[in-house]
């Protein structure tokens, strides 16, 4: 290969066709893949494999993509989703989605790893879809099917760290990595360094965007990624893949522990342009309500109605206060951002797998408790996300997997089992070895559920339909939305107040109670109307033990542990 400036090399070859095999040959004898490969049909340490993207027919050209408004997500791990875990089994799989409401897949990582399983979030080869679930055609198909049924697909990324296996990219150049900063899972990422070197990350959003039709990102700890330079590499990645995008639109969510509301704030006012942030703080107290468990980093929440409806109100709920489980502030003020720059959910792949030691939320709380904060996640203006299977009650747990080996398997065993050692109950919890085939075998969904379980899922078929139906619901993704402590137990979130479609949910997590007094201004109903119940989550249909018919008079009565919906009819005698 010619040496060109700038450090790069390069070469014409002919007579090649898409399939055909290649390695790079550094100095001496080391065989490395392409940086760039589209396709490791070996895994990472085999060699790159030719691919043409041109090739694929594709059928969305009237798709436009993904807006911030009117979303619900859904999590998926390809590898776990189906018993075959590949796209095309996936791709099988949409028109359930469909049904239920979902309206945005938000793939896991994909990039190619080394082992037989994986979370994906040890990617090393950024630009090459894992052979692990199919082909990168295939990949394109499953994108291609759920633009034809409506359903967007945002794309997990990691651009923190590469993982540990088949990481080659220092061998083409010191550059791609810097010693300026730390994290928790080795070199961090240069975007400081030369513009090469930032070109590697900044370009593969872009790449996912053009090449496979992603309608955005989930960027993965993305107080991690560190950058000093003018403007944040995540801002200029965000920036670069709406260009490529064109007329679609691009959605973009971030994790990000320490809260800062900048990230999705428009670069006029200091901020990266981002879409949503995944807001921990409504899981955590959400958890504590339904649970009471309060260790780790759940100490720093009561459960209590007040933060529910806060959080319902607000996103965030630390903002700048004192932080108890890490001794410092969190979090900035926020009070600015739509309801639509927060993701609320109960379930996702870490909190199953950390905390729960691989047990989902309707395994650790009551049927009640669940199905009553189910409508609020569902019914509330923020974004909601559903972790594979929720929607039907999947038994399967979701375990930390990964299929290293030697002395990088020992370490990863051992790391996990010093990092859950955190949450009571770690003594007497079944040891996880992450590269065993049973623990990955185990996290695979069981779709005979759907049917065995079919009240889970009309719970959440039921409440997504309301929340993209109903206009009084609809209306609180702009943020018209207020709350109240009824009791210790009790709230009411109010959506529309006053409006012309005026909502009540009132969630009652303790034993059946009447509110006498009713002297909460927000339980009043519009003038010259009664409420009646629109939904319960006592519904037979659901495994409740059926609704009552709704008495207010002269006191105001509440099931226990359950959720009601209520809107305003008008009074037979024209007074409220």
């Amino acid at each position: 290969m010619a040496s060109e400036p700038g450090g790069f090399f390069s070469a014409r070859v002919r007579d090649v066709a898409p399939g055909d095999r290649y390695f790079y040959q550094l100095d001496g004898e080391r065989r490395r893949p392409d940086p760039v490969s589209r396709h490791q049909p070996e895994g990472p340490h085999g060699p790159s494999a030719i691919a043409d993207p041109s090739s694929f027919a594709w059928t969305d050209h009237g798709w436009r993509g993904v807006s911030p408004e009117e979303q619900v997500l859904y999590e998926m791990h390809i590898g776990t989703f189906t018993p075959e875990g590949t796209w095309g089994a996936a791709m099988e799989r949409l028109p359930h989605l469909v049904d239920v409401g979902i309206t945005v897949v938000q793939m896991m990582p994909v990039a190619d790893f080394a082992g037989r399983w994986g979370w994906g979030y040890d990617g090393v080869n950024l630009y090459a879809p894992t052979r692990l679930y199919g082909t990168p055609d295939d990949l394109r198909r499953f994108v291609d099917r759920a633009h034809a049924l409506g359903i967007g697909v945002i794309l997990d990324v990691v651009y923190n760290h590469l993982g540990p296996d088949g990481n080659y990219l220092g061998d083409f150049s010191r550059d791609y990595f810097t010693d300026r900063y730390t994290n928790d899972w080795g070199s961090a990422p240069n975007f400081e360094g030369p513009s090469p070197a930032r070109a590697f990350y900044l370009e593969n959003p872009a790449y996912w965007v053009e090449e496979f039709h992603f309608d955005g990102f989930r960027l993965d700890a993305t107080h991690e990624v560190r950058d000093a330079s003018p403007e944040h590499v995540l801002a200029e990645q965000a920036r670069l893949a709406r260009a490529v995008a064109g007329g679609r639109q691009i959605y973009v969510v971030a994790e990000n522990e320490p809260q800062h509301p900048a990230i999705v704030r428009d670069a006029q006012r200091g901020g990266y342009g981002l879409d949503a942030l995944l807001n921990d703080d409504y899981h955590h107290t959400a958890v504590v309500a339904l649970t009471g468990r309060r260790d780790s980093y759940y100490a720093s929440y009561q459960g209590s109605p007040q933060e529910l409806v806060s959080s319902a109100k607000y996103g965030y709920l630390y903002q700048g206060q004192w932080y108890v489980s890490r001794d410092e502030h969190r979090g900035e003020l926020g009070f600015d951002l739509p309801a639509t720059a927060f993701v609320h959910f109960l379930d996702n792949h870490d909190q199953v797998a950390n905390p729960s030691f691989g047990k989902r939320m309707h395994q650790l709380t009551t049927p009640g408790k669940f199905r009553a904060l189910t409508a609020l996640t569902l019914l509330s203006p923020a974004t909601p996300l559903l972790f594979q299977g929720q929607e039907f009650c999947a038994s399967s747990p979701f375990l930390f997997f990964a299929d290293h080996h030697g002395e990088l398997g020992a370490g990863v065993t051992e790391g996990r089992r010093k990092f859950v050692h955190q949450f009571a109950g770690a003594e007497d919890a079944a040891p996880v070895t992450p590269n065993a085939p049973e623990t990955f075998h185990a996290c695979v969904l069981d779709w005979s559920e759907q049917r065995a379980n079919g009240a889970c899922l009309a719970l959440h078929r039921d409440l997504l339909r309301i929340r993209r139906e109903d206009a009084g619901i609809r209306s609180g993704a702009e943020k018209k939305v207020d709350g109240a402590v009824l009791t210790a137990d009790a709230f009411v979130v109010r959506f529309d107040a006053a409006g012309p479609h005026d909502r009540l949910l009132v969630v009652n997590l303790g034993a059946d109670i009447d509110l006498s007094p009713i002297a909460e201004p927000l339980l009043a109903p519009p003038r010259g109307c009664d409420w009646i119940v629109q939904w319960s989550s006592e519904d037979l249909a659901y495994g409740g033990s059926g609704h009552q018919p709704l008495r207010t008079r002269p006191a105001f009565t509440l099931r226990g542990e359950s959720a009601i919906l209520l809107r305003p009819q008008q009074s037979p005698t024209g007074t409220a």
